[in-house]
């Protein structure tokens, strides 16, 4: 998979004919690694804006309509509500990493085995194996994995959010922490996620039955209730005039950015995928990052016709002193927690400021407005 917007706009066309009843009669199955499948592996390119949530729900809209692509615009939308939920209650975030520096600190007993393929139940270790060899795994068979982690290995849900997120191409500071939760029955109280056997053996072809190896009647986790959600911030508008722009991991589209009245004389990137974690990021994540922000530095140097590299964050206080820096705004994550010392001015897409506050509480309150949302924001 290659780390580029150009490798991104190909899936996204070969991947189009697939986005209206093909991914929602397929999409729950898992054929195994390089097997044809009926999802689309855009996420990757998503994640990091290489592509954006804009362009993918425009072109299945375009090419089926909203209702026949509806599931597929559904998803889309979900990786905007995890990421608006969890900027309204940044302090689950916070919490989680305490608990996953505790955690790792001390692993407790089965961890070792478990992240070594060597749990014994052989549809869990084939895709411990997919996770580290590709930093991919089809996304049913992730809410299996991570139900078979919390009630089956009894193992501390953070830990195997952690060790997703080192390792996946596509890792995200709030999808995967909160679908773990979601997992847990920790975001929807009482509603937890259980795999079974026969669900497996369904959608995998056969190619796993692990009857008698599941818990498959565990009471959800509980813990105390998050903090009370807070509102999402307004922005300040930057200073009109020239600005250095900063690129980041989290957003690598600068030829979108709601730069109007702003002259860009020159482009930064940052990037630090290792504070993903104590333990930090697996290599093929760490090369898939810096040749995400890479390209994203060649195209904004051309687009912008003005210089392009990459720097450390020791570097900002100097830039800071001399110029003013905007940058598009990094959710709440690892990005978000290094760039904070910093007074960088943050750019907020149009995309985020109409998705993020539908997402205080379940994901209807924003998919009953996915219509609305679709005329306004794609026309």
């Amino acid at each position: 998979m290659q780390p580029t917007r150009a490798a991104g706009l190909a899936r996204l066309a070969a991947f189009t004919p697939l986005m209206g009843r093909a991914y929602a009669e397929g999409r729950n199955h898992d054929s195994g690694p390089g097997k044809p499948r009926n999802v689309s592996a855009l996420s990757p390119y998503i994640r990091h804006r290489l592509i954006t949530e804009q362009e993918v729900v425009a072109t299945a809209i375009a090419a089926h309509g909203a209702e026949v692509a509806e599931k597929f615009i559904q998803e889309v939308f979900w990786r905007s509500y995890w990421k608006g939920w969890l900027a309204q209650r940044p302090a689950v975030w916070d919490a989680y990493g305490a608990r996953v520096a505790a955690g790792l600190g001390a692993p407790p007993e089965g961890y070792e085995a478990a992240i070594a393929a060597r749990s014994g139940i052989t549809c869990f270790d084939a895709w411990v194996q997919e996770l580290i060899e590709t930093g991919y795994v089809h996304n049913h068979a992730r809410m299996w994995f991570a139900s078979i982690w919390i009630f089956t290995l009894r193992l501390p849900w953070e830990l195997g959010a952690d060790f997703f997120l080192r390792h996946l191409l596509d890792g995200d500071a709030a999808s995967n922490t909160l679908s773990w939760r979601w997992v847990a029955g920790l975001h929807t109280k009482g509603k937890h996620y259980v795999a079974r056997a026969e669900n497996i053996a369904r959608y995998t072809g056969g190619r796993f039955a692990p009857h008698g190896a599941l818990n498959e009647a565990p009471a959800p986790l509980q813990e105390a209730d998050p903090p009370a959600q807070r509102p999402i911030r307004n922005l300040p508008a930057p200073p009109r005039g020239p600005v250095v722009l900063l690129l980041h991991e989290d957003d690598l589209h600068p030829e979108s950015l709601p730069l109007a009245g702003h002259e860009v004389s020159r482009v930064i990137g940052i990037c630090c995928p290792e504070a993903r974690s104590p333990l930090g990021a697996a290599p093929p994540v760490q090369r898939f990052v810096d040749g995400a922000l890479g390209d994203g530095l060649a195209r904004a140097a051309q687009y912008f016709g003005v210089p392009g590299e990459c720097v450390a964050l020791a570097d900002l206080p100097d830039l800071l002193a001399r110029d003013v820096v905007v940058m598009p705004e990094a959710p709440v994550g690892w990005l978000a927690d290094a760039l904070r010392p910093y007074p960088v001015l943050p750019l907020r897409r149009p995309w985020d400021a109409a998705c993020w506050p539908l997402a205080g509480r379940g994901f209807f309150p924003l998919g009953q407005h996915i219509p609305r949302l679709c005329a306004e924001l794609i026309g």
